[in-house]
């Protein structure tokens, strides 16, 4: 990856020395189009293996878990994850408090 976009930005030189020879602004265009799609692959590069799942590491190195430890959003109840019947009549609902 990094050959890449190594690859990728020595070619947006290129355009952008040719595009200042030739005065030519499609070009320099082009090579700021594809300085920024360089910039854009190394940042996803980037978060992809120093984040916190590290997606490449996982796959490429040593294995790690599955369930990593930490907070899990499953036991939280939600007002919208139950039933809607409530809206309709209010005496479906158990949960709700009375006022």
């Amino acid at each position: 990856m990094v050959v890449v976009v190594v690859a990728l930005v020595a070619w947006a030189l290129q355009l952008m020395q040719a595009a200042s020879d030739r005065r030519e602004f499609s070009l320099m265009l082009a090579g700021c189009m594809v300085c920024s799609a360089a910039v854009g692959l190394a940042t996803v590069m980037v978060l992809t293996l120093t984040g916190p799942n590290r997606l490449a590491g996982r796959a490429l190195w040593l294995p790690q878990p599955i369930e990593e430890p930490g907070v899990s959003l499953d036991s939280v109840n939600l007002p919208w994850d139950g039933s809607l019947d409530c809206l309709v009549d209010p005496s479906r609902c158990s949960d709700l408090r009375s006022s």
